[in-house]
């Protein structure tokens, strides 16, 4: 499979992008804009991993950050710089790049580079759902006693000096918290590149096709009736719309460089409750009925995604969900380890969930 990437793929790819982010995964317009740039200025290719051969180096690219942080800044040109930037300082250039996640703005991350620099999107990227934490789109990376992690991190506003360039080198855990801290300095957000990896490595750990399941899931919408739009994504995905109603109550808190909240849903006599860091953890009713990584996501009525940062108190949503069983998930995913961090920031009973016998 090698492809060049069209107009009508970065629609496509920012919807069904948007759901798979459970919530999570950058803001759709931002995904948009860089999606039809990319197109505008080049020719981005999507190609899979038979493409490659298992020598041949892989980069990741992304955003990190916090979506709702007011004084967030990252232009277009901040993505291509800190891919060169991690070409200058290994001295390498890549074969592919893939990105971290799918999300409305993450599913497109690498577009633009591929058009500017004539490096293909890899359709294989860390993770198929969108994740709160570096580490977990990391393809098991920090498992790997001898790997030494490079990061660089780029974005901030000059005119209110918060400019900055970072280069991280270091163990996975370190550089990814550097990278973080990073984005809390610039206002919130920053392009990032980083980990290059064999192919090899992507095609045992990462999550091959979930750049095309996104495509696929975002043309299904599109091709639906508006009012048939939650009900086309559950279908493609084998998920389903479990409530739906008006948000009674929302908490959000942007802190180390997360969205961290919950919120309260009412609708047809029922009661649910969502927590989230970035990206939705927990749905409760009567019962547990998603844990994190299980896909939730919201829509509101005409059917578009909505994620968490978008939501408001009064706001009408359905909320979709999805078995991890039917997602195409990386390693870091699959690490009990990783999931410690998410208890505690959203202060909800998660692992026994998500590892369950």
């Amino acid at each position: 499979m090698n492809r060049v990437l069209t107009r009508n793929d970065v629609e496509a790819a920012c919807l069904g992008g948007a759901v798979l982010g459970g919530g999570g995964g950058g803001w759709r317009n931002d995904g948009r804009r860089m999606g039809e740039l990319a197109v505008t200025m080049g020719t981005p290719r999507l190609t899979g991993l038979s493409e490659l051969a298992d020598t041949d180096v892989v980069l990741t690219v992304s955003a990190v950050g916090a979506p709702a942080a007011t004084d967030r800044y990252l232009e277009p040109v901040d993505y291509l710089r800190a891919v060169q930037l991690l070409m200058e300082v290994m001295d390498l250039r890549p074969s592919a790049l893939i990105t971290n996640e799918n999300g409305g703005a993450a599913t497109l991350n690498g577009w633009l580079q591929a058009a500017c620099l004539g490096i293909p999107v890899l359709d294989a990227p860390c993770n198929g759902r969108a994740h709160p934490t570096g580490i977990m789109g990391s393809m098991g990376l920090h498992l790997v006693p001898s790997y030494v992690s490079v990061q660089t991190a780029v974005g901030g506003d000059t005119r209110l000096d918060k400019r900055l360039e970072v280069v991280a080198r270091g163990g996975l855990a370190a550089a990814s918290m550097l990278v973080r801290q990073a984005a809390v300095q610039t206002g919130g957000l920053v392009a990032v590149a980083r980990n290059p990896v064999q192919a090899r490595y992507v095609r045992e750990h990462g999550a091959p096709g979930a750049i095309s399941q996104a495509i696929g899931l975002g043309q299904a919408m599109l091709d639906a009736p508006a009012a048939k739009r939650t009900q086309a994504a559950a279908a493609f995905l084998g998920g389903k719309v479990v409530a739906r109603g008006v948000v009674t109550s929302f908490v959000l808190e942007t802190r180390g460089g997360f969205d961290i909240g919950r919120l309260g849903l009412s609708g047809d006599g029922e009661a649910f409750t969502l927590t989230f860091w970035n990206e939705y953890m927990t749905l409760d009713g009567h019962s547990r009925l998603a844990t994190f990584p299980d896909l939730i996501m919201t829509f509101d009525p005409e059917g578009l995604p909505v994620t968490s940062a978008e939501l408001r108190e009064g706001r009408e949503v359905q909320v979709l969900t999805v078995p991890a069983s039917r997602l195409i998930l990386g390693s870091g995913m699959r690490d009990k380890a990783l999931f410690v961090v998410a208890e505690e920031a959203v202060g909800k009973t998660i692992i026994p969930y998500a590892f369950a016998e």
